[in-house]
């Protein structure tokens, strides 16, 4: 068995995901020798497949245009274009998506700690864990219908992926805009609700009284002197009051929201 595919990925996936040496190649040529999933023939150029929303295959024999899933078999010469999320309305509009447009819960992989204390700044529910290894992060994910945050491209590339992102900048604040956008967050009421979580675990916070938390601010008395006003994070007990560092936060949550 041989047979030859021309692969096309359109938007940006192209350009971070391929390696240079396939950028500049439009369509990307493979002979093959076997029947395999179009996933693995995506993932074999460097695309993890939560980045792919629409497979579009042009058969040789003239059958198509069709959608497929990443399950679909290739075995015989065909044409496929790929695009990006969100695939453009007017390819196939009749064809479902494969990525979901929307996820409020996210598991961040450990080298993405500044992002995921920012999505909890705004409120997201937010898994980190600094030491976690892939199949905790995994395990995670699938447990608690989580979206996968990670520019690992291996990672994402597990079969048990459903939702999951590669965030393309390297800056925290940067990078944290562009999971807002991708999930719809900016759009979906209630996603967004600044100050409500923990930064440390991801706790709830709750409003407590200030004769509530005097004995664990003992050693702050110029902080009970000052401020009236706290919240307890429910899980790991932590204190917050409206301090000096408020206003950074706040303004940083304003950078975010203003996007």
């Amino acid at each position: 068995m041989k047979f030859e595919l021309q692969i096309t990925f359109h938007g940006d996936i192209a350009a971070f995901f391929l390696p240079p040496r396939l950028r500049a190649k439009s369509p990307i040529v493979r002979e093959m020798h076997e029947k395999t999933s179009v996933k693995d023939v995506i993932e074999a150029c460097g695309v993890p497949h939560p980045e792919v929303d629409l497979i579009v295959i042009h058969s040789a024999t003239g059958e198509g245009p069709f959608a497929a899933d990443f399950r679909w078999q290739v075995e015989a010469s065909s044409r496929i274009d790929l695009y990006g999320f969100p695939a453009p309305r007017e390819i196939l509009p009749w064809a479902p998506r494969l990525q979901t447009s929307r996820c409020e819960r996210f598991v961040v992989d450990g080298h993405l700690g500044k992002l995921s204390r920012n999505l909890r700044l705004l409120g997201c529910d937010t898994f980190y864990e600094a030491r976690a290894d892939d199949r905790r992060l995994l395990e995670i994910m699938s447990a608690e219908n989580r979206a996968i945050l990670t520019r690992d491209r291996r990672l994402l590339m597990h079969s048990v992926v459903q939702n999951g992102f590669c965030p393309r900048s390297s800056q925290p604040e940067k990078q944290t805009i562009e999971v807002l956008r991708r999930f719809g967050l900016y759009d979906s009421p209630g996603a967004i609700a600044p100050f409500t979580r923990c930064l440390e675990c991801n706790g709830l916070l709750m409003t407590v009284r200030k004769q509530d938390v005097l004995k664990q601010l003992a050693a702050e008395p110029r902080t009970l002197l000052y401020y009236d006003d706290y919240r307890l994070c429910a899980i790991c007990g932590r204190i917050y009051w409206e301090g000096s560092h408020l206003a950074k936060l706040a303004e940083r949550v304003s950078r975010l929201l203003a996007q």
